[in-house]
């Protein structure tokens, strides 16, 4: 007695029924993930409603990884159209240059990340006797440190900026032109009180970034071997979709984290 193995769930299928089905599968993740997002960034405008806000300025490799994502995306659908056309060495082509764009956007994250971690916008590592103790940096680690008030970030009360004394490091009104009554402990206290959610939605974002990246690289191992051909593009046209959902995903986080008032 023999017996055979499937390698593909879908063997024997209808091929337009594949199809449907594999691109419902990731229109349904797209949405979890959506979903995901909107309750995070929901719960964090609730816990700083009425609160002081603190804004960072992007760094310019934050704006770099944008134009890198933007073309990354170009590459991906360059892909899957030599793919259709035939060109297996075209499709290898434009899949290795979507991921060396991908890699590119992760260095430049990186480093956009570092800038603002060197500014006193990020975590403080202290060690202690039970080992690395994290904490979140507060706007007390901003004054103190290098970052420059109305350029690296600013603080901001129903989307007006405060007045801000760089000598005296006390934070004022918008209405207080006289800086009369500075308030530098109600905003050390009540400052972005859910900034923890941001590092969340990171963390979530770079999780899904690697999964994008498993996901380039498989397709570019099937394209390789044959497996996705001309006739069969389902599964370039899914990772396109969710390559693109990437690049949607960062442009809504940039514009939270640095352009929202």
């Amino acid at each position: 007695m023999t017996t055979t193995t499937r390698t593909d769930v879908f063997e024997g299928v209808d091929p337009a029924v594949r199809a449907r089905t594999k691109k419902m599968l990731m229109y349904f993740i797209i949405f979890a993930v959506v979903m995901m997002f909107a309750g995070f960034t929901s719960a964090y405008i609730v816990l700083n409603m009425g609160k002081f806000w603190v804004h960072a300025t992007a760094p310019d490799a934050l704006w770099w990884s944008l134009a890198f994502l933007a073309a990354s995306s170009a590459t991906a659908i360059v892909a899957l159209r030599q793919m259709r056309a035939g060109s297996k060495n075209g499709t290898l082509l434009a899949l290795g240059v979507t991921l060396a764009l991908g890699v590119a956007f992760t260095l430049s994250q990186s480093a956009g990340w570092r800038a603002l971690s060197d500014l006193g916008l990020g975590f403080t590592v202290t060690q202690t006797e039970s080992g690395e103790a994290y904490r979140w940096n507060s706007i007390k680690d901003l004054v103190d440190g290098p970052a420059v008030y109305g350029v690296d970030y600013t603080v901001t009360v129903n989307d007006e900026p405060l007045l801000y004394d760089a000598i005296r490091k006390e934070f004022y009104m918008p209405d207080d032109k006289l800086m009369a009554q500075p308030i530098t402990p109600d905003v050390t206290r009540t400052s972005n009180l859910g900034s923890g959610l941001l590092w969340v939605l990171i963390a979530i974002h770079i999780l899904h970034l690697v999964f994008g990246f498993i996901y380039l690289v498989v397709n570019g191992i099937r394209v390789f071997q044959g497996t996705i051909h001309a006739g069969d593009t389902v599964r370039l046209q899914t990772m396109n979709t969710y390559w693109h959902f990437l690049g949607i995903l960062w442009l809504y986080l940039f514009g939270f984290l640095f352009l929202m008032n």
